[in-house]
């Protein structure tokens, strides 16, 4: 078996609910032995958040720790210091998502993790970067997707502000912090030093806004954007509107009915009018006479019309399933794709032979399916294995860390570790 390009990697995971997690599982994947130190009562919140059986952890914990060991430790107490101190001296990375001081609070500031161990790298996320005026505030999900931009320039029109069900300040952040945690290591294997690596909510999310930032300019220098449904017929304010489902790079786009739309949620597809294809996209969807048109034939033309031709399409779909309509439309080379449900997705052969979706057995719940790795390498490929238990390897560790049984009795006598 091809050796993993972590392996050798020791890493403290510090972190909590999803966006630290999300990181350093990704780098248990491929290789690095991470630790996830716990509260010995309770451990991560999500162990015990949105339980589909109360005697077991939660799919929330599990999807999310897997290929990981589980030390359960009081690092508040003298003793627990003691060990955190041993295992930061050996580790090449620690991350932390805590509230905003927590780690000072608890003595392991970055001043003296860098006494510890210079070669340290230090991964945080917070809600906001320290130079923002909301630096000290606790973020989740929504909160984020609210202040990075992206919350604002969702949903439609004429309703409010609208948050995405993609992990946008959760997931997409422990994954910018992944990308950065990875650079740190080349530097230090160029350098000798460690350093901190710090990557907002806040700013993960507006990276990912950046078209919306590119509307904003273009707005304030010609007052309209072209490819938004309310041109030409709607009024533009000072900021960039909620689109709908209009697509964001100049391609005009929706979500369009199929048959079965009546009793199911998701029997739509996406459809795309590429100006490059519009010949055979006019073509496929019966309207052949449209490509000399003058009133659709150029993308300023069509722009007025722009409903009445989604319109016209969902009359074609109207006797196609999304799986058929999108088998005809992908002859004519016409960007679309199926709305899938979760339900779907669960249950996609193709996902699974990729490993996308995996079916992973866990300790105490049998057989469950997670997400696997979205990057594929030819080389090698990721053997997700279950999460922790809580304090699963604590012994394991301090054994590691020269403590005999009767050492670790004490521990555990005092309630130090569990």
């Amino acid at each position: 078996m091809t050796e993993l390009p972590l392996s050798g990697i020791k890493v403290i995971d510090f972190t909590g609910v999803q966006a630290g997690p999300a990181c350093t599982q990704m780098l248990a994947w491929f290789g690095a032995d991470v630790l996830k130190v716990e509260r010995p009562a309770g451990g991560d919140v999500t162990r015990n958040q949105l339980r589909d059986d109360p005697d077991i952890d939660a799919l929330y914990f599990t999807m999310l720790n897997s290929n990981k060991r589980s030390l359960a430790i009081n690092t508040k107490s003298p003793e627990g210091r003691e060990v955190m101190e041993k295992l930061i001296r050996q580790a090449d990375v620690l991350v932390e998502n805590f509230a905003p001081g927590a780690m000072d609070r608890m003595g392991l500031d970055w001043e003296t993790l860098q006494k510890w161990n210079p070669r340290l790298i230090f991964g945080s996320v917070k809600g906001f970067n320290e130079d923002s005026p909301w630096n000290d505030l606790k973020v989740y999900e929504n909160v984020a997707q609210c202040a990075g931009g992206a919350a604002s320039t969702t949903g439609f029109w004429d309703g409010p502000p609208t948050v995405s069900g993609a992990a946008l300040g959760d997931s997409n952040t422990g994954m910018h912090l992944l990308i950065g945690l990875l650079l740190a290591v080349i530097d230090r294997d160029k350098t000798g030093k460690g350093q901190k690596v710090a990557v907002s909510m806040q700013d993960a999310v507006l990276n990912l806004s950046r078209v919306k930032l590119r509307d904003q300019q273009r707005l304030e220098k010609v007052g309209y954007l072209e490819e938004y449904p309310q041109h030409p017929h709607g009024e533009f304010g000072d900021a960039v509107p909620r689109g709908g489902n209009a697509g964001g790079g100049g391609q005009p786009g929706w979500v369009l009915k199929c048959k079965g739309w009546e009793d199911d949620p998701n029997a739509y597809i996406y459809f795309t009018l590429q100006e490059q294809n519009w010949k055979r996209t006019a073509e496929a969807i019966g309207h052949p006479e449209w490509v000399e048109d003058p009133d659709y034939s150029t993308p300023l033309a069509r722009q007025p019309r722009i409903f009445e031709i989604f319109e016209a399409i969902e009359k074609w779909l109207a006797d196609k399933t999304k799986y058929e309509a999108v088998d005809i439309l992908r002859e004519f080379d016409v960007p679309c794709a199926p709305v899938l449900s979760m339900k779907e997705i669960a249950n996609d052969p193709a996902l699974r032979r990729s490993g996308t979706v995996v079916e992973v057995e866990q300790k105490g719940r049998g057989k469950y399916l997670t997400v696997g790795s979205p990057i594929k390498f030819s080389r090698f490929k990721p053997d997700i294995q279950g999460a922790p238990l809580l304090g699963e390897h604590t012994e394991e560790v301090l054994n590691e860390l020269g403590y005999d049984a009767d050492a670790i009795a004490g521990l555990r006598a005092d309630k130090i570790v569990a």
